[in-house]
């Protein structure tokens, strides 16, 4: 019957299209056969890179005022159990701040930890306005520190010239700011050298 000639017609064109490879007596072997199974072959795909998200910007993060502390939230006793959180950190860092404990790994410890929480004391500064401060570190930033005082100031204060203590379990150690001008992710991964003398 002519619908099956048409049938046909259009099956082996398919099939033609479908696999230009093929040769026309393998087209007409299958065709023979009573069921005929159509292969696909996919196209590759060209893997697309992934474009990385980027954050925003130190403009964008000063415009939006992402680090900001609001007024309401300057107090220090909000902050005190931040403190409490920080000497178990270091506790836990020092594997036990013991009396025996040899105070230079003390204090190679307190070089690469976060700060965040700690109460510091300006001991000694170039400029006497700042000498006397303490309070806890709520932000630690490339080139300054911003604490917290028990009168409830925010204070900033830079980390160059100024001498820094922080005291924990009867252990007293001293930051040099002015070789501390890193940010603290910075610091973590950066390798100290031991130095006979410093000096503001």
């Amino acid at each position: 019957p002519q619908s099956s000639e048409k049938a046909k017609t259009f099956v082996h064109a398919f099939l033609k299209r479908s696999m230009p490879t093929m040769k026309d007596e393998a087209i007409q072997d299958m065709l023979s056969r009573k069921a005929v199974v159509l292969e696909h072959y996919p196209k590759k795909k060209t893997k697309q890179k992934r474009k990385k998200t980027k954050g925003f910007t130190a403009k964008q993060r000063r415009e939006l005022r992402l680090f900001e502390i609001e007024p309401e939230q300057q107090r220090y006793t909000i902050f005190l159990p931040l403190h409490e959180l920080w000497k178990q950190y270091i506790r836990d860092l020092c594997h036990g701040l013991k009396p025996d404990t040899q105070p230079h790994m003390i204090q190679g410890k307190l070089l690469k930890a976060d700060l965040h929480g700690a109460i510091v004391t300006v001991t000694k500064s170039k400029c006497p306005s700042y000498v006397g401060i303490t309070g806890i570190i709520l932000q630690e930033f490339k080139h300054v520190f911003k604490i917290i005082t028990k009168e409830d100031k925010l204070k900033v204060v830079p980390k160059l010239n100024n001498v820094f203590s922080l005291e924990i379990d009867g252990f007293i150690s001293y930051i040099y700011g002015s070789k501390f001008l890193l940010r603290a992710s910075e610091r973590s991964a950066k390798k100290f050298k031991l130095k006979g003398t410093i000096d503001l």
